[in-house]
């Protein structure tokens, strides 16, 4: 099963939490062992797994990673976005997760998010659920 969901941005760097939409395809796939693949196709736009249980998290790695890849520097890219594809490479674009009687498998405190690094912007999100 192959899917695609939109999401939209509001803030120039964001990360948003999109593991729910994600369960409800599984559930909807009917999947109950097998693997589940979210790509981001966008240059400038990352996934992570991360802490959710502490809202400051998704800000401490921002800033964190403002500090690390800086907006302005010695960057040569025409479009000025050098940045955010810094930071979109360092973190990727791609994550596979294990389904497990129809669950997706994570750590207690984890979700999946969708980062910004060059916002505000409409984003496609592709997932494939493949049975195992």
């Amino acid at each position: 099963m192959f899917r695609t969901i939109d999401v939209k941005t509001s803030e120039k760097y964001q990360m948003i939490e999109i593991l729910e939409e994600i369960k409800k395809l599984v559930l909807e796939s009917g999947v109950l062992y097998g693997i589940v693949c979210i790509h981001v196709p966008h240059t400038t736009a990352a996934l992570t797994l991360n802490k959710n249980y502490d809202p400051v998290v998704a800000d401490d790695i921002l800033n964190k990673m403002s500090a690390l890849v800086p907006k302005e520097g010695d960057y040569k890219d025409i479009e000025g976005n050098s940045a955010a594809h810094i930071k979109t490479s360092m973190f990727g674009n791609t994550e596979t997760l294990i389904i497990e009687n129809g669950r997706i498998e994570l750590g207690m405190f984890q979700s999946l998010y969708l980062c910004e690094f060059n916002g505000p912007r409409k984003r496609r999100v592709n997932i494939k659920i493949i049975k195992g």
